[in-house]
C-alpha cells in the first residue's frame, strides 16, 4: 500500500510516521507488522500504551465477551456494572493491598486531559494558582498541560503565553550539580524570591520523554516531606511509567510515598484504548458535579479491559518477570556501555536511555535510531535534541524476541559510533 494517501491528505502534524514510513497493519505482543507482512520488533509500543503487548489474548478475549453481549459501550458517568467492577477490581488487586485509600476521578480519554483535571483540582483546592514543575518533565500539550511542559519546541506552538508554572532542575545532576530541593526549599521559604507559593509540585518519578531521568527513592522522600511541610500538593504523573513498567504497578511505590494525586492513562485500559483517570485523596474531592467532565470519561469497554489487565497481571506474576528482563537489559547495557566511555545508560523497570550526549555528533542516536529501522527494529529518540535512545518494549515480550531486539541495538551502535572516530570495544 502506497503512502501517497497520507502524504496527501493527513496533517502536516503527524510525526512517528516520518521516522517509520511504512504502513503497518497486523500485530501480535512485541512484533508489528506492516501490509506486505514484513515483520518488525516494537520498542515505541504505543508510547506506553501497549504495556500488555498488542493484542494481549487475554484481555482481548474478556473485551470480545463484552460486546458480544451488548453491553452498554457508551455511559458517560452514569452507573454501570463494567465501571463498579473495574473499581472493585482496581481497589482490591491494588489500593487496599498498598494502603492506599484514593477516590477515582475518570476524565476524558487523554493523560493531557487528567493532567488538567488534577491542576484544576489542585488549584480549586488551595486557591494558589502556581504550580512547580521540572526542567525535562512531559505532561501533555494541551494548554494547560503545557504550561507545565518544558520542551521549547512544543511550548512554541502554544500561540498565547504560559503562565502560572516555575520550573525547577530535575534532581541533581552533572555537569552542573544543581541541588533542586536546596533550591526549592529556598525560594519557598525566602520571602524575597518573587516566586508565588504553589498550589501542587507536578512531575513523574522518570522523566521518559525528558530522556529517560530516574529520580531516586530517597530524593521523591525528600520531595514529599517538603510539599507537606509547606501545604503543598504532590500530584505524580504515571503515565508512561506507571501501569507496571517500572517493576511496580505505581512507579511511587519505590519510594514508599503515597501522592496526594496519582495521574494514571496509556496503558490503564490495558489493550491501547483510550482511557485516563485520576486518584485523589478523598479529602480532595470537592469538586461540584460536572465541573470537569468529557463524554468519553464513560467509555465503558477501556473499563472491561482495564478489569482484565488487572486478572493478566495477576494471573501471570508479571511484576516477578519485569523485574527479572529488567535486570537482563540492565546488564546487556552495561556491556554495550563499555564500549565507549561517552556513552551512558539509565533506567527503570522495562524504561531505559542510552544516552550519546557526550558526543560531538548530535545526530548520533537519531543515527542509531534509523539503522535499527532499517534492522526491522522500531525504537525512538527522547531528551533534549533527541540525543538518547529510549527502549520501551511490551512488558510480555518473548525472551528470544527481546534478544534479537537488543542485538539489533548492539550492532547499530557499534557501528554508528565507529564511524565517530574513535576506536571502540567490540566486547559487548
Amino acid at each position: 500500500m502506497s503512502i501517497n494517501v497520507f502524504e496527501s491528505y493527513e496533517s502536516n502534524v503527524r510525526s512517528y510516521s516520518r521516522s517509520y514510513p511504512v504502513v503497518f497493519h497486523k500485530a501480535k505482543n512485541a512484533m508489528l507488522y506492516t501490509d506486505d507482512g514484513k515483520p518488525y520488533i516494537d520498542f515505541l509500543m504505543g508510547a506506553g500504551a501497549l504495556n500488555y503487548g498488542h493484542n494481549n489474548d487475554y484481555i482481548k478475549s474478556r473485551l470480545l465477551t463484552y460486546m458480544e453481549e451488548d453491553y452498554i459501550m457508551q455511559g458517560l458517568d452514569m452507573f454501570t456494572v463494567a465501571k463498579s467492577e473495574f473499581i472493585t477490581a482496581f481497589n482490591d488487586h491494588l489500593l487496599k493491598p498498598l494502603g492506599l485509600p484514593y477516590k477515582f476521578q475518570f476524565c476524558g480519554p487523554t493523560g493531557t486531559n487528567a493532567v488538567e483535571a488534577a491542576l484544576k483540582l489542585a488549584r480549586n483546592y488551595t486557591g494558589r494558582s502556581n504550580i512547580i514543575s521540572f526542567m525535562g518533565g512531559y505532561h501533555g500539550l494541551s494548554q494547560g498541560s503545557l504550561a507545565i511542559t518544558s520542551n521549547e519546541y512544543h511550548r512554541k506552538a502554544a500561540g498565547i503565553g504560559l503562565h502560572n508554572v516555575t520550573f525547577i532542575p530535575y534532581e541533581s545532576n552533572k555537569p552542573n550539580d544543581t541541588d533542586s530541593l536546596a533550591y526549592l526549599s529556598m525560594i519557598l521559604e525566602d520571602t524575597h524570591s518573587g516566586i508565588e507559593k504553589p498550589a501542587a509540585v507536578i512531575l513523574e518519578t522518570v522523566q521518559a520523554e525528558g530522556g529517560v531521568n530516574v529520580a531516586s527513592p530517597q530524593w521523591l522522600r525528600a520531595l514529599k516531606t517538603i510539599c507537606e511541610q509547606h501545604d503543598i500538593l504532590f500530584i505524580c504523573d504515571d503515565i508512561q511509567i506507571g501501569c507496571g513498567r517500572s517493576g511496580d504497578f505505581f512507579s511511587f511505590q519505590r519510594a514508599e510515598i503515597t501522592p496526594d494525586i496519582v495521574v494514571l492513562s496509556k496503558s490503564l485500559s490495558g489493550y491501547g484504548l483510550p482511557m485516563a483517570m485520576l486518584l485523589i485523596r478523598p479529602d480532595l474531592d470537592i469538586w461540584q458535579p460536572g465541573e470537569h467532565n468529557g463524554t468519553f470519561r464513560g467509555y465503558q469497554l477501556a473499563f472491561a479491559g482495564g478489569k482484565a489487565a488487572l486478572e493478566f497481571r495477576r494471573s501471570t506474576d508479571l511484576d516477578i518477570a519485569v523485574k527479572r528482563k529488567s535486570a537482563y537489559i540492565r546488564s546487556f547495557l552495561g556491556k554495550l556501555a563499555a564500549i565507549d566511555e561517552r556513552i551512558h545508560i539509565r533506567g527503570l523497570g522495562m524504561m531505559w536511555g542510552i544516552d550519546f550526549s557526550a558526543f560531538e555528533d548530535k545526530l548520533l542516536a537519531k543515527k542509531i535510531a534509523k539503522k535499527c529501522f532499517e534492522d526491522q527494529l522500531i525504537i525512538e529518540c527522547v531528551g533534549r535534541e533527541d540525543r538518547v535512545l529510549k527502549l520501551l518494549p511490551a512488558l510480555t515480550i518473548e525472551e528470544e524476541v527481546l534478544d534479537e531486539a537488543l542485538d539489533v541495538i548492539r550492532k547499530s551502535v557499534v557501528q554508528c559510533v565507529s564511524t565517530t572516530g574513535k576506536v571502540v570495544s567490540h566486547q559487548a
